[in-house]
């Protein structure tokens, strides 16, 4: 008797989790972006909901619990021109396990100039139903969605954004703190792709943002506008060039590789200049006590980041790591819903 009991309730309870997400999915996805190429294409509702949501996905796969699968007999194509570890796994798995089909044309055939982009566009339009891109500029990632209008486009890392790790890196801080809202959040190093989706999601969350850089190495104007335009909750963005008045008092220090991908020309001019910048204890120390550490990985240790301060109890880059997966699975739900 207790054992037919305990396999009710057991699935009385999957019942229950799945009826969740499915009600979170298609909540979202009334109002969702048929397109994410920035966090910016989200209010701060869709935000809240593809949190909340990928935190109940999160929950099912720990459990092994079966969830929605709004990919089923669906095709997705992966184009990326970047280099990726997470960003490659994460989007396969999370493709996979919400019933849908990968296909990865080689680099060098897709984006790499055999075709145009257009042309490109319009031959996968007519095969899958959706296209994640790792790619260079902004305008590539547009140009291709312009040419094929009927799919779903999602921005997998442009040299402009990168909207799929603020969404993790929210998730993140959302499981460390229970809210971002008056917390404060200090990028320190280039005010890079990453710095901009991370101070424009964090900001929608109420957050203080401070993003610390050297001098011209600041956030683009047209992103500190566009990024306090969409603030709530009393949410600042601060601009600094010192590291320590950055890091003063902060909950989290987040860095990122000094050069990134195409920029490797540049790397010996920039581990000079941005050397004050170097996350280790002795910055750290500036921050809060019980301040997180975050990168978005992968890290050159010992430029912007040391072994001592990525390796402490402080860190959550793996955290950040683990919630590309299901933070990308609840963005591709209410895209597809």
């Amino acid at each position: 008797m207790r054992v037919r009991m305990v396999a009710r309730e057991s699935a009385e309870e999957v019942s229950d989790e799945m009826n969740n997400v499915v009600r979170i999915a298609k909540n979202a996805a009334v109002q969702a972006p048929s397109r994410f190429f920035s966090v910016l294409d989200f209010d701060h509702v869709q935000l809240e909901e593809c949190l909340e949501l990928a935190a109940s996905l999160k929950a099912a796969r720990a459990a092994r619990r079966p969830h929605v699968r709004p990919l089923e007999g669906l095709h997705i194509a992966l184009l990326f021109e970047k280099p990726s570890l997470r960003t490659r796994s994460t989007f396969t798995i999370a493709i996979r396990e919400l019933g849908g089909e990968v296909i990865e044309p080689p680099a060098d055939v897709v984006l790499g100039g055999r075709e145009t982009i257009p042309d490109v566009a319009k031959n996968i339009e007519r095969w899958v139903t959706g296209v994640v891109i790792r790619t260079f500029a902004q305008s590539r990632i547009e140009a291709f969605a312009k040419a094929a209008p009927s799919l779903k486009v999602v921005n997998a890392l442009t040299d402009e954004e990168h909207p799929c790790q603020a969404l993790a890196d929210c998730l993140t801080l959302t499981e460390q703190w229970g809210s971002l809202r008056g917390r404060t959040i200090t990028f320190v190093g280039d005010g890079n792709n990453v710095a901009a989706s991370l101070a424009q999601a964090a900001i929608m969350l109420g957050a203080h943002v401070r993003v610390a850089t050297p001098v011209g190495f600041e956030l683009p104007d047209h992103v500190s506008a566009a990024t306090r335009s969409v603030a709530r909750l009393g949410g600042t963005l601060m601009l600094t060039n010192d590291a320590v008045e950055g890091v003063s008092g902060a909950d989290a220090v987040y860095t990122d590789v000094w050069a990134s991908m195409g920029q490797e020309s540049q790397t010996d001019t920039r581990k000079t200049v941005f050397a004050p910048f170097q996350v280790n204890a002795a910055l750290m120390a500036h921050a809060k006590s019980d301040a997180l550490f975050m990168h978005c990985l992968p890290a050159h240790r010992g430029d912007e980041v040391t072994d001592e301060v990525i390796d402490s109890p402080a860190s959550v880059v793996f955290d950040q790591a683990e919630n590309r997966l299901h933070t990308q699975k609840a963005l591709l739900a209410m895209l597809f819903s």
